[in-house]
């Protein structure tokens, strides 16, 4: 993994054990964050991106397969590591049914725990590669229908989306009006609508408002550019 695909979140409720693994990992060159309980890994999980994420089966107040269910349900695409006691093939299968990308039982090595979160975060970047579209710090997440600045959602109805969808997919190209109408709304040509500004101005106010730099930019007479800074 490298970059921005080495951050983990460690999902532990025993303070020994997941001080270890915080230590372990950091030390590996890991960024870690940690979650003490099912809330804190939904919390979490729902404002940044992961490339892996550690997850106990038994939580405190909820359980480690009802959380991955609620991720996957919410469209968060994360592999899952399930680190857990019950070792059992019943155990391990459900698991896996629930959500989980793979499971180790404890206790375990260190190193067959670093070999597997390797093999989970190579695919996870090759999933992002092929499904995420990035435009500077904006994530367009094409199976989700998602996107977000910073790991913060950006809120958008589902034409509003296609429209971020289509610049994202065109980054640093204009594209005129004409285009937007066709892609978007299918419409070949109505010179009395101004429904492209209206929407434009809607997801503009939505992903640059409050933003470190502006990504949608207004070419004059010809229609709009998607693109980030240098």
């Amino acid at each position: 993994m490298t970059g921005a695909h080495r951050r983990i979140l460690v999902v532990e409720d025993d303070p020994e054990t997941a001080g270890q693994l915080v230590e372990e990992l950091t030390t590996s060159g890991y960024d870690v964050d940690l979650a003490a309980n099912g809330r804190e890994a939904l919390s979490q999980g729902a404002a940044r991106d992961y490339a892996v994420i550690t997850i106990d089966r038994m939580l405190p107040d909820i359980d480690g397969i009802a959380v991955m269910r609620q991720m996957r349900d919410d469209g968060i695409a994360v592999p899952f590591l399930i680190i857990s006691a019950l070792g059992e093939v019943d155990d391990r299968v459900r698991g896996l049914r629930a959500g989980g990308d793979d499971y180790l039982v404890k206790p375990f090595s260190f190193v067959e725990l670093l070999a597997r979160l390797e093999a989970l975060g190579r695919r996870s970047e090759t999933v992002a590669k092929e499904t995420i579209l990035r435009v500077g710090d904006l994530a367009v997440d094409l199976i989700a229908r998602t996107a977000s600045r910073r790991g913060r959602k950006i809120p958008l109805l589902p034409k509003e989306f296609q429209l971020l969808e289509y610049l994202a997919r065109n980054e640093g190209r204009v594209v005129s009006r004409a285009m937007l109408l066709q892609h978007v709304w299918d419409l070949h040509f109505d010179p009395s609508t101004n429904i492209i500004d209206v929407y434009v101005g809607r997801v503009r106010r939505k992903v640059d408002d409050q933003q470190a730099y502006p990504l949608i930019h207004t070419i004059r007479g010809i229609g709009y550019c998607l693109r980030a800074p240098g």
